[in-house]
């Protein structure tokens, strides 16, 4: 057992480890992203072609260049899928049935209209 431990100390195992763990990461944030794009409408097939291509052919590139210029757009990045409207009237429900006050209530329709 002491010449196995010699051979592969701790500190190749925690890299070890965290390599692993980087390449789990890797391939989710991957999944996130191309299921994204797949799943929103607004993207024509050609866009949706191209983006995986660019994906797949340099992979950190296309990644990071996804998510910086679609990000924002993305159903990962809202906690909901209400339309601002849809949100101002359920910001005025609760605060007609007295939940939120006025201020509440203006934050939240400052917050619908800002995105």
């Amino acid at each position: 057992m002491a010449m196995a431990n010699a051979e592969y100390p701790f500190s190749e195992l925690m890299w070890t480890m965290l390599v692993f763990f980087c390449w789990i990461a890797w391939f989710w944030l991957l999944f996130l992203v191309l299921t994204d794009l797949y799943r929103r409408p607004a993207v024509s097939g050609w866009a949706k072609a191209g983006w995986t291509v660019l994906v797949f052919v340099l992979p950190f590139v296309g990644v990071l260049l996804y998510l910086g210029t679609q990000g924002r757009h993305s159903r990962y990045s809202s906690t909901t899928d209400q339309s601002p409207a849809e949100q101002i009237a359920e910001a005025k429900r609760l605060l007609d049935q007295g939940v939120i006050d006025e201020e509440e209530f203006q934050a939240l329709k400052r917050k619908a209209l800002s995105s």
